[in-house]
């Protein structure tokens, strides 16, 4: 992948000013994509200087230039929830059957838990429940039944990095009949030790191509003593049956290197968490010449564009295992 020259194009400066609870906002990271209508969209994690995170929405014509709403996503129907959620954060966006689907992490007493949410605008949202158990993250939908089932890849927090939260080293995949009630069907991708992607998690939701699903996923190396290093990979699961992982980028696809990516928030950090596929056929495939937009956080702090195509993603997924 390639970063576009305008990088970065959304920092703290960009977002507005609501006060009391939102002013001089501290980051805006971690964005879901979606191309709504002619518009691009962008469901940013925004963080206040209480370290409160909102969710807010940002729009625009050319998928470089955003304007971010002066408003903060209020997901009606939140409140059911017996639990305190302390945090609501990283969306995965992904249109199915009509509507867009946002995923996203809560904070909770017990843990970090997903919850989803439903929308025909970006403008209303309603929430549909906490759609998990157990300490798990990274829950992307697919943007189609499979197999008469409802899928998505989530990340079990089952491992802890020294001195920071819980993560995990492998990607699942989890079905449902109904988008609410899920039932786990088993890892399909693990964390390769020593290696850039030690530590593993999903990034935008899987795209559909004549190949196989096409995912992006972020990796952590932590061997380096100093810093954990986030990178973005891609990795290429069977059509039919999404837990056959047919091929998977032997080296990172984009690494930190420019001073917005290594200095920050967190520093050493690219997460890919949000992606628009251009062009796709009459059945709904990604077409291989399709241009691709990668929306990620750079440190944490602030949102980079990187771009390439989907024979290019492919391509890096067909490279062979290190080791």
């Amino acid at each position: 992948m390639t970063r576009h020259p305008a990088n970065p194009i959304l920092t703290r400066a960009d977002v507005p000013d609501l006060p009391p609870l939102l002013t001089d906002a501290t980051s805006v990271f971690n964005p879901g994509a979606a191309k709504a209508g002619g518009r691009y969209v962008l469901m940013l994690r925004v963080q206040a200087r209480s370290r409160e995170t909102f969710t807010m929405v940002a729009e625009g014509r050319d998928g470089v230039r955003f304007a971010v709403r002066p408003e903060v996503v209020e997901l009606r129907g939140l409140g059911r929830l017996r639990e305190r959620v302390y945090h609501v954060y990283d969306p995965r966006v992904t249109r199915l059957e009509g509507a867009y689907y946002v995923m996203f992490a809560m904070d909770m007493d017990g843990g970090c838990g997903l919850g989803l949410a439903r929308t025909a605008d970006f403008e209303a949202f309603d929430f549909l429940g906490l759609v998990s158990s157990g300490d798990v993250r990274n829950g992307v939908l697919f943007p189609e039944k499979v197999g008469g089932a409802y899928l998505r890849f989530e990340r079990p927090n089952r491992a802890r990095h020294a001195g920071g939260p819980a993560t995990g080293t492998e990607v699942w995949l989890a079905e449902s009949d109904d988008l609410v009630r899920w039932r786990p069907r088993g890892p399909v991708m693990a964390g390769r030790f020593h290696y850039w992607d030690e530590y593993i998690g999903s990034g935008p939701p899987p795209v559909k191509t004549r190949r196989g699903w096409l995912h992006v996923y972020h990796g952590v190396a932590t061997h380096f003593g100093s810093s954990n290093i986030y990178q973005a990979g891609v990795a290429l699961f069977d059509l039919a049956d999404p837990s056959r992982l047919l091929g998977r980028s032997r080296g990172n696809i984009l690494e930190p290197r420019e001073p917005y990516e290594l200095c920050g928030q967190v520093p050493n950090v690219v997460f890919p968490s949000g992606m628009v596929v251009e062009d796709t056929d009459a059945e709904g495939f990604a077409l291989e010449s399709s241009p691709v937009k990668v929306y990620y956080g750079a440190a944490d702090t602030a949102v980079g564009l990187a771009l390439t195509t989907v024979g290019d993603l492919l391509a890096a997924a067909s490279e062979n295992e290190p080791g």
